[in-house]
């Protein structure tokens, strides 16, 4: 895509960098990996922070705590039952690890590490292995009845075996490729939209006015790619508690 001879490289911010100089250069720290770390501290500044007063009456930072615990708490509840509250760590990390990875990357030169396949499978292969080992700890061998449902005809059973290991074994493909895919598609579309404003605006007197309309576009493109940060977020962390479900109560 080109205007002018110009053209629209929208794909350069999702490129890693090494931060910190040689040093960073020589463990390979990118922006990525900068920005993870600031997730992590900003998260637990956060919930540390936000609750050291456990006032009657909270403020806004204590009422946000709050309110992001309660939340994913009865997420987690909802959809595993009382069981499900020994996950709800488990779970409120990577809610809020992947949600201020994503609102992270709505600020300028900043970087969405969730932008990254590496990164979300990783978190999708974690979710993975944490439901095979609880649905083996609690269930042991009548796990593997779970690729067999109880009552279904045994005549089907090459049909069905294979079609459910299929299906588990996508879990953390599906998990991975969503959250990815839609961070990259949002990112790739502002920095579309940017670019016409600035391409467009240079075009003499008449430019500013039909930079106008990709301006407008671009703003209301940033609301709701502040709402697909939010709904991502929650969809990883609503799948998870679903996927513990499945492995408390095997089925």
């Amino acid at each position: 895509m080109a205007a002018e001879g110009q053209t629209i490289d929208a794909l350069s911010q999702f490129e890693l960098t090494p931060v910190l100089g040689k040093v960073g250069a020589s463990v390979g720290f990118t922006q990525s990996a900068a920005h993870m770390l600031l997730a992590a501290v900003l998260i637990t500044a956060l919930v540390m922070y936000g609750m050291s007063k456990r006032a009657v009456v909270p403020g806004r930072l204590q009422a946000l705590t709050e309110s992001a615990y309660e939340f994913v708490q009865n997420l987690v509840v909802g959809q595993v039952g009382e069981e499900g509250k020994r996950f709800f760590p488990f779970v409120f990390t990577l809610f809020m690890f992947v949600l201020f990875g994503n609102m992270l990357g709505m600020l300028p030169y900043a970087f969405t590490y969730t932008s990254h396949i590496a990164v979300t499978f990783t978190l999708a292969a974690i979710v993975f292995v944490l439901i095979t080992v609880v649905a083996l700890v609690l269930h042991g061998k009548k796990f593997f009845g779970y690729f067999f449902p109880e009552g279904a005809p045994i005549w089907l059973a090459p049909i069905i075996i294979p079609v459910e290991i299929v299906s588990y074994l996508s879990r953390p493909i599906s998990l991975s490729i969503r959250l990815f895919a839609n961070m990259v598609a949002g990112h790739v579309m502002l920095k579309v939209f940017a670019t016409f404003v600035v391409l467009l605006g240079g075009l003499g007197a008449i430019g500013p006015f039909v930079a106008a309309l990709p301006l407008a576009v671009n703003i209301a493109l940033v609301g709701f790619e502040l709402l697909v940060a939010f709904l991502q977020a929650y969809v990883f962390a609503i799948l998870t508690s679903i996927y513990l479900h499945d492995a408390v109560h095997l089925h």
